[in-house]
C-alpha cells in the first residue's frame, strides 16, 4: 500500500529522481515553458510552487533552500528577483500543466509545462459575460420603457453635441 507516499517514483532510484527534478526546475525557471512527459510534469507543478514560495519569503534561509535544490546561482537569482516580484501578490498556483497528447514513440502521454503570466478566460466565463450582457441589456431597455433613461440619453447627446462643436471650432483655427 502507498499510504503517506508524498511523490511519485517515475520508475528510477532516488538519486535519479531528484537529478531530474533539479534540471526541470531549472529549466522551467530559466526558459519558462518546458514540455515532458505528465507524470513529470505534475511533479514538477509540485516541486517548483515550492521554490517560488520560498522565493516569495526572500530571506537568506529560503535563498539557502532553494540554492541547495537548484544550484545554479543565475536562476536562483532570477527567481529572487524577477519572479520574486512576479508572483508577490498570487496567493498560489504559479505553473500551469497542459497535456498536448500522446508522444509519437511510446504514446506517453507529454504536457507542457508554464509559468502562469494572467489568467486564462474559459468557456464558462465567456458564457456567463454574455448572459450578464443581455440582462443589462434588457434592464436598460425596460427602464427606457419606463422613461427612466431619457435624462441620462439626453445628456449624452448634449455631451456629443458640444465635443462635435470643439472639433469644428479647432478645425476653423487650423484652416485660418
Amino acid at each position: 500500500m502507498r499510504h503517506r507516499k508524498v511523490s511519485r517514483k517515475l520508475g528510477r532510484d532516488t538519486e535519479h529522481h531528484k537529478a531530474i527534478l533539479r534540471n526541470m526546475v531549472t529549466d522551467l525557471f530559466k526558459y519558462g515553458k518546458i514540455t515532458t512527459t505528465l507524470a513529470k510534469a505534475k511533479e514538477l507543478r509540485r516541486v517548483a510552487d515550492k521554490m517560488i514560495t520560498l522565493a516569495k519569503r526572500g530571506d537568506l534561509t529560503s535563498r539557502r533552500r532553494a540554492l541547495a535544490f537548484i544550484r545554479d546561482k543565475s536562476i536562483v537569482r532570477k527567481l529572487f528577483s524577477e519572479l520574486r516580484e512576479k508572483y508577490l501578490n498570487r496567493a498560489g498556483g504559479y505553473t500551469r500543466v497542459i497535456k498536448i497528447g500522446p508522444r509519437r514513440g511510446d504514446a506517453s502521454i507529454m504536457a507542457i509545462v508554464e509559468l502562469v503570466e494572467e489568467k486564462i478566460t474559459t468557456k464558462g466565463s465567456k458564457l456567463k459575460k454574455e448572459k450578464l450582457k443581455k440582462i443589462i441589456e434588457f434592464i436598460e431597455k425596460k427602464k427606457r420603457e419606463y422613461g427612466l433613461i431619457k435624462e441620462a440619453s439626453s445628456q449624452k447627446r448634449s455631451q456629443k453635441e458640444t465635443k462635435e462643436e470643439v472639433s469644428k471650432s479647432e478645425e476653423k483655427t487650423e484652416s485660418e
